[in-house]
């Protein structure tokens, strides 16, 4: 097997120098084109700058328009958004006179496209470093486009960075005057019902208890002290009946004995009446606390306290009717009356000023009584409305909270801004002059010149070599006839044949000769000329 391989081996060796002419051949001629080429091809230059993205050191907060979570890609991409778009790069176009060949041939809109596209390369390579190239055929306009390119990073990121902190700051300032006017219409109409309605609030309704109860005790007492007055106006009343009495006897004889049955009667009748009225008055204020108004004990109640009242008025319109009658018995009596009697009659009048003032304060009493009744009852539906109105009162106010927090960063991110303390480009290496074009590249293309040319030519002598018919070793013919070979007698020349043959070598070597030295004296030369840059 090894064997097969080694004579395999040889016969492509052999061909190659059977046919090694075509191949050197092949390879001047793809070294020629190959120099041409480079040399009608236009030169690109290619410059970069690398540009450093430095974020704010200056309390950065959650309102600043970078935020510091963010990476350089984003904010990159954006900038290098703007950079790109068609204003900025027909402004740089027309600044620099870029692509005069192209524009008169072809739409400006193409023309950018080509220039974003082809010539522009924008990218993060390491960190917050990222490089900004361009590429062109004249040296010092692709110098100055890139540089131009690094200073509009700077430029737009800090307009952009500006715009976008004014714009959150407008935003954030005007939701916070709708929160304003939210927050304060919702606390004018919580002040409006709390003033309206604050004796029935809810957490009023403890000392509306404690009043009511207080109120009750005072009313009591005042019934008790009435009670007391009524009895003590009784007692005082039959203690002067009893002296007129015995005046009476003493100096009036039967008119004055009659005189004072009548009162002493008229007392005791006006005594009793008056006390089943305070009693069923006071057990009527009592199932008052308890019940209401249509309870039948309460109503039974007061039909009683009705029917004692009447009869309280007729027994009142009788004495009256009595009274001229009276007046003159009296006036008899009195001319005869002691002193204590007088002393009687002064006390009895200062017990009814008592009894009236002590009943216009139960007036007064019931209707505060009433009133904090009122008050108590409607703490309830007082608390529920208040409930309802106040619902979303904490979110306002939460949400007012924030917005305030809020603006107040967006401001400190506007100013920072302003000042141009916040994340900026920085440029670190500028674009230089480039001294070599970018493209063609010499080496790579006279590398593909001569891999083209010894591939042209090595394939021309396989080719021919496996359309010629023409048997080369013993074995090939030993195959073909299938009869062995005695001996191989190698080509004898003539004299006229070696000298044309030898007439081709020394051609062929002339043709070498000079067209290698061609080739490299044409390198060499435009090499000089800087038309070829290694």
């Amino acid at each position: 097997m090894q064997q097969d391989q080694r004579q395999l081996i040889k016969k492509y060796l052999d061909i190659l120098l059977r046919r090694k002419k075509m191949v050197i051949a092949g390879l001047l001629i793809g070294m020629a084109v190959g120099l041409g080429q480079y040399l009608q091809a236009p030169k690109v230059y290619l410059c970069e700058s690398l540009i450093k993205y430095q974020r704010q050191r200056i309390n950065p907060t959650q309102m600043s328009p970078d935020d510091i979570r963010s990476g350089t890609r984003e904010v990159v991409a954006t900038v290098s958004q703007q950079i790109t778009s068609r204003t900025s790069l027909e402004a740089l176009i027309k600044e620099f006179d870029l692509y005069a060949t192209a524009r008169s041939n072809m739409p400006i809109e193409d023309v950018v496209d080509v220039m974003r596209s082809n010539h522009i390369d924008i990218g993060s390579d390491r960190g917050d470093i990222f490089r900004v190239a361009y590429q062109g055929s004249d040296p010092k306009k692709v110098m100055r486009v890139t540089n131009a390119l690094a200073a509009k990073f700077i430029e737009e990121n800090l307009r952009f960075r500006e715009e976008r902190a004014s714009e959150t700051s407008k935003y954030v300032s005007d939701e916070l005057h709708m929160a304003k006017e939210a927050l304060d219409k919702k606390e004018a109409i919580m002040r409006d019902y709390k003033l309206q309605h604050y004796n029935e609030m809810a957490d009023q309704r403890n000392t509306n208890m404690g009043r009511l109860n207080a109120l009750q005790g005072q009313y009591q007492n005042n019934q008790d002290s009435i009670l007391d007055l009524e009895r003590t106006k009784v007692m005082v009343q039959e203690q002067i009946s009893l002296r007129n009495e015995l005046f009476a006897q003493q100096f009036g004889g039967i008119s004055g004995g009659a005189l004072g049955n009548s009162n002493l009667q008229g007392a005791h009748q006006a005594g009793s009446l008056l006390a089943d009225v305070s009693r069923m008055r006071q057990e009527l204020n009592n199932l008052q606390l308890r019940y209401t108004d249509k309870h039948p004990e309460v109503k039974r109640l007061k039909t009683m306290l009705k029917e004692r009242e009447g009869e309280q008025a007729a027994m009142a319109r009788q004495a009256e009717g009595d009274e001229e009658q009276r007046d003159e018995e009296k006036s008899v009596v009195q001319r005869l009356q002691d002193p204590q009697a007088g002393e009687l009659k002064i006390q009895l009048e200062t017990l009814g000023y008592n009894i009236d003032r002590l009943k216009k304060d139960r007036v007064d009493m019931e209707n505060q009584i009433a009133k904090y009744k009122k008050w108590v009852e409607a703490a309830p539906v007082r608390e529920a409305e208040w409930a309802a109105l106040t619902r979303d009162y904490e979110q306002l106010h939460n949400h007012y909270q924030q917005l305030v927090a809020q603006n107040i960063s967006a401001e400190s991110a506007h100013s920072l801004e302003k000042a141009q303390k916040g994340s900026q480009f920085k440029i670190i290496d500028p674009a230089h002059f480039p001294e070599t074009p970018f493209k063609p590249n010499f080496k790579k293309i006279m590398l593909v010149a001569v891999g083209l040319g010894l591939g042209i030519g090595g394939g021309l002598a396989f080719g021919l070599e496996l359309i010629n018919t023409s048997f080369r070793d013993p074995e090939d013919l030993e195959a073909y006839l299938d009869v062995p070979v005695i001996c191989a007698i190698p080509a004898i020349f003539t004299n006229r044949e070696r000298i044309r043959r030898k007439v081709f070598q020394v051609f062929w070597l002339v043709v070498f000769v000079l067209s290698s030295g061609g080739i490299l004296t044409a390198a060499i030369y435009f090499w000089r000329k800087g038309m070829i840059i290694i």
